[in-house]
């Protein structure tokens, strides 16, 4: 499962997010290391004070609106059904 990737607040790196239960807009960063890790701490192991912050998921897809009457086609384009209704798909 490829997991969606989210700037992270303190490193500023797109880090992978999973999904948290109960809740399908919100997600945990993975743990990850800062940028500068080796530089400052050697050997250590440690993790960005970012890691495993819960936040915001992007929306692949938002549900569709219907277009009011008179907005984009008009009535008459439409093609109209068999009982008079407009077809949808």
């Amino acid at each position: 499962m490829k997991l969606p990737r989210v700037h992270c607040r303190e490193c500023q790196r797109p880090i992978a997010a999973g999904p948290v239960a109960g809740s399908l807009s919100k997600g945990r960063l993975c743990r990850h290391d800062p940028p500068d890790r080796r530089a400052r701490y050697g050997d250590s192991l440690v993790s960005c004070p970012g890691s495993l912050a819960i936040v915001d998921l992007p929306r692949p897809a938002e549900q569709l609106e219907f277009m009011e009457a008179g907005e984009g086609q008009e009535l008459d384009e439409m093609p109209v059904g068999p009982l008079g209704t407009v077809a949808l798909f």
